[in-house]
């Protein structure tokens, strides 16, 4: 069969599969301008598309509550927007009840103000271990290292398999007395790994640690449920699956049982008990707020709440329905089109400890990347050698999928033409 007729068979079937997609009718809801270059995005799971209707809320909102408005916004409706759309995240999302989750700051100050909190309390309990893994996001190791230096403790390392993720076995054999606090990607940003969310917390708390999840790579894509598992704390951002835009403010859960308990470093004046006192010292507001640093950024909270308005009405079981149908798609094209020419699988093939994105590796990626870019076709670059096809469930097609793959396919046929064979 020649190359063009196996085109062809592939955009049929992946025209049928998009027909028969429950989800097909909300891919409108996300804006592709007209006249763009863009052929296949598979960078969902690092910036989501906008949603179409971000851009008339944000002009609503620069007219009304703002313009119209103006400082009365702020005790109409602004000072309840970072507990409201977190509770709503919380619902929608994290498996939540309400009065745990709040959206501000970005991931990182969000990290380091749970983790601080968390160490801070445990420390005068005689335990002075973070347990954490060498594959976990740069970002997440990078605070937990400086928090160790601040505090004086002890990191303890699980070396974590690239291709896969921190398993229970090995936090089983980590944690114990000393630990304070355990921090994991929920979905590992490299391979897509799903972590055992439910058996990891049990562990980590059976020990007498607290655990923290990133889910940064799992909101808006993979249903979770923090209250049925007992996590402790939770940050994640909102510009992947939650289409919030870059540099959205990122969400933070903290459990109900920790309020009034652990106190966050960055004392400012909105976690104050009556923050427009201004008075002298810090009382720390009662529940959530406390955790509330600075001036919630209330324009970028616009985008995300018509996000989430698309979420709510595809469900998240829904979507990771979807997720899953089109990471097996990516796996299926990969083996057929791609294995030949030396392209191997990544991530897990199993579908129940695989997030939203599959991670194909072979030599030669970072500069097939950037060619790929040059095409419209758009995934991302992770060492070692690895290219991730990020779907993101709620606007990506199958068609997208097979012409993205083909591409994919073809340059690296020209890539290996010109550079000789992949040894």
């Amino acid at each position: 069969m020649s190359s063009h007729d196996i085109a062809a068979d592939l955009r049929a079937e992946a025209a049928d599969l998009d027909a028969a997609d429950p989800l097909r009718s909300l891919r409108d809801r996300y804006l592709t301008p007209e006249g763009t270059d863009l052929v296949a995005y598979f960078d969902g799971n690092s910036l989501g598309r906008p949603v179409a209707a971000a851009a008339e809320q944000l002009q609503s909102f620069v007219a009304g509550p703002w313009g119209d408005r103006l400082i009365r916004s702020w005790d109409e409706q602004w000072l309840d927007w970072p507990t409201r759309i977190g509770d709503r995240i919380g619902e929608l999302v994290l498996g939540a009840g309400p009065g745990q989750t709040f959206v501000g700051d970005s991931t990182t100050v969000l990290l380091y103000k749970l983790s601080r909190a968390a160490v801070d309390a445990q420390v005068a309990r005689g335990r002075d271990e973070i347990v954490l893994d060498t594959d976990n996001f740069p970002t997440d190791r990078y605070v937990l290292e400086g928090i160790a230096a601040e505090r004086g403790l002890t990191l303890r390392w699980i070396e974590a398999d690239e291709r896969a993720g921190v398993t229970l076995e090995q936090v089983r054999a980590v944690v114990g007395p000393k630990t304070a606090l355990a921090v994991f990607s929920h979905v590992a940003y490299r391979s897509g790994f799903i972590a055992d969310g439910a058996g990891i917390t049990a562990a980590v708390r059976e020990a007498g640690g607290l655990v923290l999840w990133d889910l940064s790579h799992t909101g808006g894509s993979v249903p979770v449920q923090f209250d049925e598992w007992g996590v402790d704390l939770a940050v994640g951002c909102t510009y992947k699956y939650l289409n919030g835009g870059p540099g959205a403010p990122a969400w933070a859960y903290v459990a109900q049982r920790h309020h009034g308990t652990l106190r966050q470093p960055i004392w400012g004046w909105i976690g104050r008990r009556d923050a427009f006192q201004m008075g002298p010292g810090y009382d720390p507001a009662d529940g959530l707020r406390s955790f509330i640093s600075g001036t919630p950024p209330i324009l970028a909270m616009v985008p995300l709440q018509a996000s989430l308005d698309v979420i709510a009405e595809a469900g998240i079981e829904a979507i990771r329905a979807k997720s899953v149908a089109l990471t097996e798609f990516v796996i299926r094209l990969a083996d057929d089109l791609l294995a030949p020419l030396g392209v191997e699988i990544a991530s897990p093939r199993d579908s129940s400890i695989r997030g939203g994105h599959v991670t194909l590796r072979r030599n030669g990626f970072r500069e097939i990347t950037a060619t790929l870019w040059t095409q419209g076709v758009i995934p991302d670059y992770r060492d070692p050698d690895g290219i991730r096809i990020g779907v993101a469930p709620l606007s990506t097609s199958f068609d997208e999928v097979v012409v993205g793959m083909l591409a994919l396919r073809d340059t690296i046929v020209e890539f290996d033409a010109a550079d000789g064979p992949r040894s």
